[in-house]
C-alpha cells in the first residue's frame, strides 16, 4: 500500500477531531444558534464586496443528545425547486428533542437565481454557484458565497448531502453521486450514505479534482477535507411533483437513522444500477429541440434522442446516443444553442 499524502492524513485526522468534539451545549452557523433540544433559523451573511451581499438561509437543528453533525445543502442552483422545498419541509418536520447530533440546513444558498427565476446560474456575476468552490474572500458574490459555506457549513460537519435535480430546462430522473477517492474508511463511509439515501440509480464519480483548494464542487469540497459525502438529484422540468420531494425528505430521514441521528431502521436501496460513467450529448446546431426519448429509457448506441430543426421546420440534425445506457436527463424545453447537451446516457457498470 502507497503512503497517503501529508495534505490528506492531516485532512483526515481533522475530520476526526471535529467527529469528535460533539458535546456543545450550543451550535452556531451564521446568525442561528441552537441550544440543545432546539431549531434555530437565521442567516449566513455574505458581506459586499465587488458586487452585492447576500443573505443565505440556514437552520441548525441541535439534537438533545451529542452525536454527528449532518450538513444539508440545496439550491445551489434556484431554480432546482424540488430540492429546496425538500430542506424547507425537513426544517419544519425535525424535532430536536428526538435527535442525537445536529443538523445543519441550508435550503437555498442561490437566493438570486430563485428570486430572478434564473436557471444555473447567479445572474448577480453570471457564476455557476456549484463550480467556484472552495471560494474566495476577494471575488465575487458567488466566490465569497461558496467561501462562506465552505467555512461555516462544510468545515464543521461530519457528513454532508448536496441536493440538486431537474433545473427548468432538464427533463431529469432521480439518482446520486458516489464519489470514490481511494481512501478505503472514506469510501466505504459515503457508500454506505449513498445506499442509506434510498435513490436506486447511482453514479460512481472518481474524476472530481483532489485538491481542497481547487475542489470546484460543494460535495467535493467535503470530500476532499476528508468527510463523508453525497450528492442526489431528484425533481425535474421546475416542477415541485410530491413524489420528487418526497424521495429526498425519505432519503435524508433514512440516512439520518443510518448514522444513528434518529431511532428506527434505514431503508436503504438493496440493488441499485450502478452508473460507470455519463455520455453526454451535445447539439451542434441552435433552433429547436425535439426529444424522442423520456428519462429512464435505456438507449442502444446510435439510437436517435432527439433532432434538432431550424424556425421554420428544416431538421438540422438527429441526436443519438453514443454509448448504450439509462437517459437519465433529456432536455426539457425547445430553444437550444449549439453546444448545449440535450441528454445524459449513464452508461452501466459493475456493483463497486
Amino acid at each position: 500500500m502507497s503512503a497517503r499524502p501529508l495534505s490528506v492524513v492531516l485532512l483526515l485526522a481533522a475530520a476526526v477531531a471535529a467527529a469528535q468534539d460533539r458535546d456543545r451545549p450550543t451550535f452556531t452557523v451564521g446568525t442561528a444558534t441552537a441550544a440543545r433540544g432546539q431549531t434555530a433559523t437565521g442567516a449566513i451573511e455574505v458581506q459586499a464586496g465587488s458586487d452585492a451581499a447576500l443573505s443565505i438561509p440556514v437552520a441548525v437543528v441541535h439534537g438533545a443528545r451529542p452525536g454527528p453533525v449532518l450538513a444539508l445543502v440545496a439550491g445551489s442552483h434556484g431554480t432546482e425547486y424540488a430540492s429546496i422545498i425538500a430542506l424547507e419541509r425537513l426544517i419544519t418536520r425535525l424535532d430536536a428533542r428526538e435527535l442525537s447530533g445536529t443538523v445543519v440546513i441550508v435550503p437555498l444558498v442561490n437566493v438570486p437565481s430563485f428570486t430572478r427565476i434564473v436557471p444555473h446560474l447567479n445572474p448577480v456575476d453570471g457564476k455557476n454557484m456549484n463550480r467556484m468552490y472552495p471560494g474566495s474572500a476577494g471575488g465575487t458574490q458567488t466566490d465569497r458565497a461558496s467561501l462562506a459555506i465552505t467555512k461555516q457549513v462544510i468545515e464543521p460537519a461530519d457528513h454532508v448531502i448536496d441536493y440538486h435535480g431537474g433545473d427548468i430546462d432538464e427533463n431529469l430522473r432521480p439518482y446520486s453521486y458516489w464519489t470514490k477517492t481511494g481512501r478505503a474508511e472514506q469510501d466505504a463511509a459515503s457508500r454506505g450514505l449513498v445506499l442509506a439515501f434510498g435513490l436506486d440509480h447511482i453514479i460512481i464519480s472518481s474524476d472530481r479534482p483532489a485538491d481542497p483548494n481547487a475542489s470546484r464542487y460543494l460535495e467535493n469540497t467535503a470530500t476532499t477535507r476528508g468527510k463523508p459525502s453525497v450528492t442526489v438529484e431528484a425533481g425535474h422540468s421546475g416542477t415541485v411533483e410530491p413524489e420528487d420531494v418526497a424521495v429526498l425528505v425519505n432519503g435524508t430521514l433514512s440516512v439520518m437513522r443510518h448514522l444513528k441521528m434518529l431511532p428506527g431502521a434505514p431503508a436503504p436501496v438493496e440493488h441499485p444500477v450502478w452508473i460507470d460513467h455519463l455520455a453526454d450529448v451535445a447539439s451542434e446546431h441552435g433552433g429547436i429541440f425535439y426529444p424522442l426519448v423520456r428519462p429512464g429509457t435505456y438507449a442502444e448506441a446510435g439510437m436517435a434522442l432527439g433532432y434538432v430543426t431550424d424556425f421554420v421546420g428544416h431538421r438540422l440534425a438527429d441526436l443519438r446516443a453514443k454509448e448504450a445506457g439509462i437517459v437519465l436527463y433529456v432536455r426539457a424545453v425547445p430553444s437550444v444553442g449549439k453546444g448545449d447537451t440535450v441528454a445524459s446516457v449513464g452508461v452501466v457498470g459493475k456493483a463497486p
